[in-house]
């Protein structure tokens, strides 16, 4: 499959018209050095990958996109699906190919693709079906985008971003997993439910894996500023721990309940990865509970690890 873009030439021969539709005004300047381009590609065109896609897109998160995947006919299909949706969102380049040079020069890359899990499967059995694919996916990526940041989804999502930060030998700070981001939604949600209030103002972590031994932090947990157990406890509101621990069986088996009802889990997912990608591309510098190189921390000394704890992101990745 060539490599197609959201640009095309009308005319004769393919000629460009863009210079004779319009006329140049008197006494111009080239455009400034310093207005930044920003270009994200997304490595798998799946469920997962064009829900990424189709929020980054509707969020105007970057100028360009490159869609890569195996498959050229499911490709090209969604990209001039996305591209017929032009006049409806703001302007964005859209590119896809096969081939990885069409990543060339992107500032974050997002990998979703490997193998999806079935109903009852947990994520750490999808590891040998993923370890061989990156191979072919993470050395390109880091040789046509050497700067860019490193955003892993496929699962697992832990030892998947350990691969890839060993494979890509960029510095651990631009190779960071998705992981607990959305499971730390999932809890805010589920609290937020519980206490009928918006999910924005619960502050709540999951931490750990990306999986079945996550770790909920109920000590973060606060409504609107205030920490929840501590409120409860002054006011001498009875809890049970088996209330906490029931919210947490639910983050858990959520993901779980998702794919047994619809095959897979897409949105979820597609509004986490694109909040981690506003926050590093325009340098917000937020805190997510995001898989980084553990070593060093919590007593976690020996051996390279990735878990997710709570990070400050921003351009270069892992600040903090």
């Amino acid at each position: 499959m060539q490599n197609s873009s959201s640009t095309s030439s009308l005319g004769p021969a393919g000629l460009d018209l863009s210079q004779a539709f319009f006329k140049p005004i008197c006494n111009t300047e080239p455009p400034s050095p310093t207005k930044r381009h920003t270009k994200i590609s997304i490595i798998g065109t799946g469920n997962v990958g064009m829900a990424i896609t189709q929020t980054i897109l509707t969020q105007d998160l970057c100028d360009e996109i490159a869609l890569v995947d195996a498959k050229p006919d499911k490709l090209r299909g969604e990209m001039l699906d996305l591209q017929h949706g032009a006049a409806f969102l703001p302007r964005t380049k859209i590119k896809a190919s096969v081939d990885y040079d069409v990543t060339v020069g992107s500032d974050l890359c997002i990998v979703t693709a490997g193998a999806r899990q079935i109903p009852g499967e947990s994520r750490l059995n999808l590891m040998q079906r993923n370890l061989s694919l990156f191979k072919c996916i993470i050395p390109p990526l880091a040789k046509y985008s050497p700067d860019s940041v490193l955003l892993i989804v496929s699962n697992p999502v832990d030892v998947l971003t350990y691969v890839a930060w060993k494979l890509s030998g960029f510095p651990s700070n631009r190779v960071i997993g998705s992981g607990t981001n959305l499971d730390s939604s999932r809890f805010r949600f589920l609290i937020a439910d519980h206490l009928d209030v918006n999910a924005q103002d619960v502050q709540a972590y999951i931490v750990g894996e990306h999986g079945d031994s996550s770790v909920a932090l109920w000590s973060s947990i606060s409504v609107g500023g205030v920490p929840l157990l501590s409120l409860l406890e002054r006011q001498q509101i009875a809890y049970e721990k088996a209330t906490l621990e029931k919210i947490h069986r639910e983050v858990v088996e959520s993901a779980y309940e998702v794919i047994s009802l619809k095959g897979y889990t897409s949105w979820a997912i597609g509004y986490s990865a694109a909040s981690l990608a506003r926050t590093i591309l325009r340098d917000q510098r937020r805190i997510h509970p995001v898989s980084v190189l553990a070593k060093g921390f919590h007593g976690i000394h020996d051996g390279d690890v990735f878990l997710s704890l709570p990070a400050q992101l921003g351009r270069s990745g892992v600040l903090g």
